[in-house]
């Protein structure tokens, strides 16, 4: 009998997981992992350790498997959240939930399995895992999950062929309704649990309070952008550059700086803000609301626009530097030089985008059919042929 270890963390997907898994025939062990103790700036009630562990261990017990607490922090406080601070330092947005999974619940958390002699590990997300054999070998493909409006495969794109080889996606052929009835019908404490939210294993947070632990905050000008600034007609001078030149165009933010704009407002550090927001600018008396264009950490500097159409919010292209990306498929990692017909989403939920990848020397940059709004420095774009993910890479530009 083959032996799993569940990430059973208290909600109701990771309990059916355990459920399914059970009646497929394994011999399965749910395992709660603590990774975040610090409660500054979580927002009360939303930190996931105040009563999970108990749901996690009643739901051990119905479905009569063996329970264990593990304890992470000090790896996940290492791997990732030092890892958010050195980002949102350096000006960019990083997304703690892909890297959670690619750091601690598909390494630490696999490895850990394994010396409890496990074959696989398995999560609650919304995705699939499929085997083919190509020229001989074991290609493991990491599939949409059946519910688009669950489907979590993005939060998995840093994972490869190794993880991917010992890990167990159980739900990923259910909706979410479908979860909650099995889980309601065998009167799991987890049914009715809402889903969490927030960071993963930290929470809801209210960031600047939170970020502020390690980023001293800073008081700066916030600087409106006009709607016609001029260098949103860069791409006029598309035409005659050869190809290398016309994709470091497209994918090349749009410059600011101080003098572009007028002065409305103040804030308390640019390091607190990303590309794309809209709440938390203070800055009234604008016939529309205003959102982040860019920010300009080593000057301090928040840029907005007005209106969520302007036209800053708006570009083309994107650019991954190169040593950022990641092929979940390396058997389909294209040479330099050559492109391929590809389908992207740059953010958790966003509908997939059409969109040409083009293999440079500098890097990967993708062009999308269109434009794509608060393309973020930070984020990872993930790439997709189908349904299948096949890879994805740090946004640099």
């Amino acid at each position: 009998m083959k032996k799993v270890i569940v990430g059973l963390s208290g909600g109701v997907d990771s309990s059916v997981a355990a459920y399914i898994l059970k009646e497929q025939g394994y011999d399965v062990t749910g395992v709660y992992m603590i990774n975040w103790h610090d409660t500054e700036g979580v927002i009360e009630g939303s930190c996931p350790g105040d009563d999970d562990i108990l749901v996690a261990r009643l739901v051990a017990r119905k479905l009569k498997i063996p329970f264990k607490v593990t304890d992470f922090s000090e790896i996940y406080s290492e791997r990732v959240v030092d890892y958010m601070f050195s980002e949102y330092k350096k000006g960019r947005t990083p997304n703690p939930d892909v890297l959670c999974n690619r750091e601690i619940k598909f390494d630490v958390f696999l490895k850990k399995a394994e010396e409890l002699g496990a074959d696989f590990v398995a999560t609650g997300h919304y995705c699939r895992k499929e085997t083919i054999i190509k020229d001989g070998k074991k290609i493991y493909r990491l599939l949409a999950g059946e519910d688009d409006n669950k489907d979590q495969s993005y939060f998995l794109c840093g994972l490869s062929q190794e993880q991917l080889s010992k890990s167990l996606f159980p739900i990923g052929d259910l909706t979410k309704s479908e979860v909650r009835v099995i889980a309601d019908k065998l009167g799991l404490a987890s049914a009715k649990k809402k889903d969490s939210q927030g960071i993963c294993f930290v929470g809801k947070v209210d960031l600047p309070i939170f970020l502020q632990q390690k980023l001293k905050p800073i008081n700066g000008n916030i600087i409106l952008i006009p709607k016609d600034y001029s260098e949103f007609k860069k791409t006029e001078k598309y035409f005659g550059l050869n190809r290398n030149e016309q994709l470091k165009l497209l994918s090349r933010p749009y410059f600011y700086s101080p003098e572009t704009g007028k002065t409305v407002g103040k804030h308390h550090g640019a390091h607190f803000f990303t590309i794309g927001q809209r709440k938390g600018l203070g800055v009234g008396g604008l016939k529309e609301p205003a959102f982040v264009l860019d920010i300009d950490v080593k000057k301090n500097i928040v840029y907005i626009g007005e209106g969520k159409q302007h036209p800053g919010l708006y570009r083309k292209a994107l650019f991954i530097k190169k040593g950022e990306e990641h092929w979940v498929r390396p058997d389909l990692k294209i040479p330099e030089g050559s492109s391929l017909d590809i389908f992207v989403r740059i953010r958790y939920r966003q509908a997939l985008q059409k969109a040409v990848l083009y293999a440079e020397k500098e890097g990967l940059y993708i062009v999308f059919k269109n434009s794509q709004r608060g393309i973020t420095p930070g984020q990872f774009a993930a790439f997709y042929l189908g349904d299948e993910l096949i890879g994805s890479g740090v946004i640099d530009s």
